[in-house]
């Protein structure tokens, strides 16, 4: 139920998060529902899940353009603030690499989503 609970949360913000950003392809609800199975590494640790790498790797293919990529980080962005300290920065950096996912930069709460976005980014 926590969980759940927690995931509902995660929408909620991402919706709204969105709605200024209806123009952008990808939104926050694609990006929470991909990423929604990595909420319990993220918190607690253990093992990253199966489904959480497929829905990071999923996420990145779905942005294709830089209005794609700044979207994706502004929504990950507002459920990672959703989390709160709930959220473990180091565990949110390493979850790239752990599903395999080759990223141009350190993750972290504090990337700009405005500047121009290469291919392979997005940002916690």
């Amino acid at each position: 139920m926590e969980g759940f609970i927690k995931l509902s949360t995660l929408l909620i913000v991402c919706m709204l998060v969105s709605a200024p950003m209806a123009e952008a392809a990808i939104s926050c609800g694609a990006v929470a529902s991909n990423l929604g199975q990595c909420i319990n590494y993220l918190t607690r640790g253990g093992f990253v899940p199966r489904g959480c790498c497929s829905g990071v790797q999923r996420l990145h293919s779905m942005a294709r353009t830089t209005r794609d990529r700044q979207q994706a980080c502004r929504c990950i962005q507002g459920a990672a603030r959703a989390l709160g300290s709930r959220l473990n920065p180091g565990r949110a950096a390493r979850l790239p690499g752990a599903c395999r996912v080759r990223i141009s930069y350190p993750i972290s709460a504090r990337t700009n989503c405005n500047k121009k976005k290469r291919r392979n980014v997005y940002s916690l």
